[in-house]
Order: C-alpha cells, then sequence, then structure tokens
C-alpha cells in the first residue's frame, strides 16, 4: 500500500467546527514555507482581522491548490458555474457593492 492510499482518522474539536468565516486572503511566500491569512473585511471598516494563518510547505500548498480546483470543478457540476462579478478584477478592498457603510 502505498502513502497514497492510507487512512487515518481526523479529529475536529468543537471550537474548531465551527470555522472562521473569511471574505478575504492574503498569500505569501518563501522558499520553505507558504503563509495564508485569512481576513474578515466588514463594510465601512478600515482594516481587516486575521482570523486565521495557515502556513504550510511548497508541496502541500500545491496539493491544496489542486484540491480547490478539484472541489470547484465538482461544486459547478453539481449546483453550475460559480459567477465572478465582472469588477471582481479591479477590486483591492472588499466585495461590497457600496463604497462606505454606516452603522
Amino acid at each position: 500500500m502505498d502513502n497514497n492510499n492510507k487512512k487515518f482518522d481526523i479529529e475536529l474539536s468543537k471550537e474548531v467546527a465551527q470555522g472562521q468565516y473569511a471574505n478575504f486572503a492574503v498569500i505569501t511566500h518563501s522558499s520553505s514555507d507558504f503563509v495564508l491569512d485569512f481576513a474578515r473585511i466588514m463594510p465601512g471598516v478600515q482594516n481587516a482581522t486575521v482570523c486565521s494563518r495557515v502556513i504550510m510547505a511548497p508541496e502541500h500548498a500545491k496539493r491544496l491548490l489542486f484540491a480547490l480546483q478539484e472541489n470547484i470543478a465538482k461544486y459547478e457540476k453539481t449546483f453550475g458555474p460559480i459567477v465572478m462579478p465582472d469588477q471582481l478584477a479591479n477590486r483591492t478592498i472588499a466585495p461590497f457593492g457600496t463604497p462606505s457603510g454606516e452603522a
């Protein structure tokens, strides 16, 4: 049996199972690591709050890329294409339709 077919259990604590909502990500890298910072940006707020940082080896980052591509393809096969707004390429901040928010 090769390493790709080994099975193992994954433990998920109640706290982690709740998850963290993120609508913004920053990815940086060095020769040995990829750092993924997941953040929340709220309307009318200047600062993004990083809610999770994941650090992984380049090999694992590439495996994550392939897994995301595979899962997005499965999602779109089931639910239809994920539509990206035309203006998305020009956005540099949050994916909100209004320039500022008021509480």
